[in-house]
C-alpha cells in the first residue's frame, strides 16, 4: 500500500512566513502579504503591550508597537488569516534560564496575548533562536506545540521535530529566489509534500532598504492553484489531523477522528475524509 499526505484540496505544497517582534514596520508586511493572499505567524513580546504607546527617537530602526496600536494591527490581522504567537514575554535567552524561570516568562507571554487577541496561543519562535533541551521542555509545559528557531535548512523537507523547527530560509539568504523558484516551478516526489517556511523582521525591510525582496518574494509564490496559503499553526494542525488517521489492517478503511477534513492519496488516488467520517478506500 502506498500512503501520501496531500495538503487542503489535494494540494502538494503549502508555504508559511513567521516574523518577529511586533514592529511598526509589520504594518507594511502585512498589507503586502495581504495583497498577495499569504498568510504569516507574528511572534510577539506583550511586555512591550505594558503601555498604549511609545515614542522612538529619530532614526531608530527596530520600533515595537505599544498596545493600542498593537491590538488594532494584530486582531485584523487574525481576522485576515494571520496569527498570533509567542516569543517571550521579556525576549530572554531561554537556554540561560533555569526550567522554571523559563516557563514563568513564556507561559507569561501566552496568557496576556491571549487576554489581548483572544483564542488560544499555541506557538512560539525562539528569542534569539537560541534553546536547549530545558527550553523545550519548558514550552511544552506551556502547552505551546512548535517554536520556530533560526537555522535555515534551505529545504521544503517538512519538520518532524515541531519544538526545534527550523525554517527554508530567511529572507535575506542569497538563495531566496533559487529556493523559491524550485518550490514554484518543480514538483516534489510522489511520496512527499513540500513546505516553504520563510521567517525574519520586518524591520531589516527598512534598515536594509530593500521592501522589494519581499514585494518579488510574494509575486513569485502567491497565486498557484497547487500551493496552501497557511499560518503555522493551521499547517501544524493539519499535519498533526493526517497522523491521527486510523486505517484498518487491512488499509480498506480510515476512520477521522480529528475536526479537521484531510486529503490523502492512496494507492495513486486523491481521497478527502471529513471530520468524524469513516470511509471506504
Amino acid at each position: 500500500m502506498k500512503l501520501f499526505m496531500k495538503f487542503p484540496e489535494g494540494k502538494p505544497k503549502a508555504l508559511t512566513l513567521s516574523y518577529d517582534d511586533g514592529v511598526e514596520q509589520d504594518i507594511r508586511l502585512l498589507e503586502i502579504l495581504d495583497r498577495y493572499g499569504i498568510k504569516s505567524t507574528f511572534n510577539l513580546n506583550s511586555r512591550y503591550y505594558e503601555k498604549d504607546e511609545y515614542t522612538y527617537e529619530p532614526g531608530r530602526i527596530h520600533r515595537p508597537l505599544g498596545k493600542t496600536r498593537a491590538v488594532e494591527v494584530f486582531s485584523k490581522a487574525i481576522e485576515n488569516g494571520h496569527e498570533v504567537a509567542t516569543h517571550g514575554y521579556t525576549h530572554p535567552f531561554l537556554e540561560q534560564l533555569p526550567e522554571e524561570l523559563a516557563v514563568y516568562d513564556m507561559i507569561r507571554d501566552r496568557e496576556r496575548l491571549e487576554e489581548l487577541f483572544g483564542g488560544i496561543i499555541r506557538g512560539c519562535a525562539y528569542p534569539y533562536g537560541t534553546f536547549n533541551d530545558t527550553a523545550v521542555d519548558a514550552l511544552r509545559a506551556c502547552g505551546l506545540v512548535y517554536a520556530r528557531n533560526v537555522v535555515s535548512s534551505e529545504n521544503l523537507e517538512i519538520p518532524t521535530d515541531w519544538l526545534r523547527m527550523p525554517a527554508t530560509c530567511h529572507h535575506k539568504n542569497k538563495n531566496l529566489m533559487e529556493l523559491a523558484d524550485k518550490f514554484v516551478n518543480k514538483q516534489p516526489p510522489k511520496q512527499k509534500a513540500w513546505l516553504f517556511y520563510l521567517w525574519g523582521h520586518s524591520y531589516e525591510f527598512e534598515s536594509d532598504n530593500n521592501w522589494n525582496v519581499i514585494e518579488e518574494f510574494c509575486e513569485k509564490v502567491s497565486g498557484k492553484d497547487d500551493i496552501w496559503y497557511a499560518s503555522n499553526i493551521e499547517i501544524y494542525d493539519y499535519i498533526d489531523a493526517y497522523h491521527r488517521l486510523r486505517f484498518s489492517l487491512n488499509g480498506k478503511t480510515v476512520h477521522n477522528p480529528t475536526a479537521t477534513t484531510v486529503w490523502f492519496e492512496k494507492d495513486g488516488k486523491i481521497f478527502k475524509i471529513l471530520p468524524g467520517e469513516t470511509l471506504k478506500v
